[in-house]
């Protein structure tokens, strides 16, 4: 399938999410109350309740990842373009902001211009169906936004869902239990690993220590040329050099 599609239709993207305060006890009573409740079941420690502790030291770790927890602060894409000689080159750009609400609406803008049919644009991910489509979908109806086409997808049948690309799910090849990072697909097929001077594991202590957003949009938008140059090897086309890497602003 992926071999007759146009990489030129295909927007690339990648996000980045924190809990939705720097701590748990920021939180209000209400949804203390709720995370708490979450993290007994998290936990699964039977009939032993959770340790403040343990519920404060898993929204720190886990909040970010829940989208009724966490909220969306980058969200990357990238597109490939062709010059006059038909030679690749991508061009990354972040959508970041402290208002979540203006950061959605600026993604779905771009959405609403320049994919808008299902049958011809595509959408393409590492992990895509299982996190990064759901979250955006979540916090659309959080924020009380529209959806663009793209992103209709409630009540859907997998195969009216094809312009959904996951490379993880293509690297699956019909195995349900696994699970791949980007870091060792990179390894293992020989393309630059989107390594950086931090992790996702730091995405929130940057964001809510040293607000550097753009810190962070320049981690995920890595993340982002790594999903091309993969989605790349599954076709056996070469992989971008560094010249052919655009980032704007």
């Amino acid at each position: 399938m992926i071999e007759s599609i146009d990489i030129a239709n295909i927007l690339f993207l990648d996000l980045e999410c924190v809990s939705s305060h720097p701590s748990y006890d920021e939180l209000d009573e209400t949804f203390q109350e709720l995370w708490a409740i979450k993290a007994k079941n998290l936990l699964k420690k039977g009939g032993t309740d959770p340790t403040g502790e343990e519920i404060e030291q898993l929204y720190q770790d886990k909040g970010a990842i829940y989208a009724e927890f966490g909220k969306i602060i980058c969200i990357s894409v990238g597109f490939v373009v062709r010059d006059a000689d038909k030679k690749l080159s991508v061009r990354l750009k972040s959508f970041s902001h402290q208002d979540e609400k203006q950061l959605l609406k600026d993604f779905c803008q771009l959405l609403n211009q320049h994919y808008t049919n299902p049958d011809r644009h595509y959408l393409c991910g590492h992990n895509i169906k299982e996190f990064d489509i759901p979250y955006i979908c979540r916090r659309l109806v959080i924020n009380q936004l529209e959806f663009p086409a793209l992103l209709k997808i409630h009540g859907k049948k997998p195969w009216e869902t094809k312009y959904l690309l996951d490379t993880m799910e293509l690297w699956k090849f019909g195995d349900v239990k696994n699970y791949t990072s980007l870091k060792l697909l990179a390894a293992v097929l020989g393309f630059p690993s989107p390594k950086d001077d931090i992790d996702g594991s730091d995405v929130g202590r940057v964001y809510w220590e040293e607000q550097d957003l753009d810190r962070i949009s320049l981690y995920c938008e890595k993340d982002v040329l790594a999903t091309v140059q993969l989605f790349l090897r599954f076709r056996r086309m070469p992989i971008l050099t560094p010249e052919q890497v655009h980032h704007v602003r």
